[in-house]
C-alpha cells in the first residue's frame, strides 16, 4: 500500500505560478499528476518514471515541470504561466508503469485544488 498526500493547491492569477508536492509512503515505477476539472473527465498532466523520464500532455509543454525526489519521498509539478483552463482538482498517482490512462494508477492522493482567475 501507498499513501500520497498532496499539498501546494491554491488561488492564482492567469500568467502566475503554483508548486504542487505529493509527499509518498514509497515510490513506485512511475509517478504521475492528473487533474479533473468542473464536469471534465480525469486527465494526464505529467509522469516521471524511476530513471527520471518525463512526458507531458500537450496542453502543458512548456509550463508544466514535474520532479521528484526519493530521498524526500516527495513528487513535484512546478506550474507557471497558469491559464484559466488550469482550474481543477490535481492528483498525485503511483503505479507501475507511465501510462496516460489514469486506471492503470492504483494509488491516488486525495487532491489538491488549483483556481486560476483571469
Amino acid at each position: 500500500q501507498v499513501q500520497l498526500v498532496e499539498s501546494g493547491g491554491g488561488s492564482v492569477q492567469a500568467g502566475g505560478s503554483l508548486r504542487l508536492s505529493c509527499e509518498y509512503s514509497s515510490s513506485r515505477i512511475c509517478m504521475a499528476w492528473f487533474r479533473q476539472g468542473p464536469g471534465k473527465e480525469r486527465e494526464g498532466v505529467a509522469c516521471i518514471n524511476s530513471v527520471g523520464n518525463t512526458r507531458y500532455a500537450d496542453s502543458v509543454k512548456g509550463r508544466f515541470t514535474i520532479s521528484r525526489d526519493n530521498a524526500k519521498n516527495t513528487l513535484y509539478l512546478q506550474m507557471n504561466s497558469l491559464k484559466p483552463e488550469d482550474t481543477a482538482m490535481y492528483y498525485c498517482a503511483a503505479g507501475p508503469a507511465c501510462h496516460r490512462s489514469p486506471g492503470l494508477y492504483p494509488y491516488w492522493g486525495q487532491g489538491t485544488q488549483v483556481t486560476v482567475s483571469s
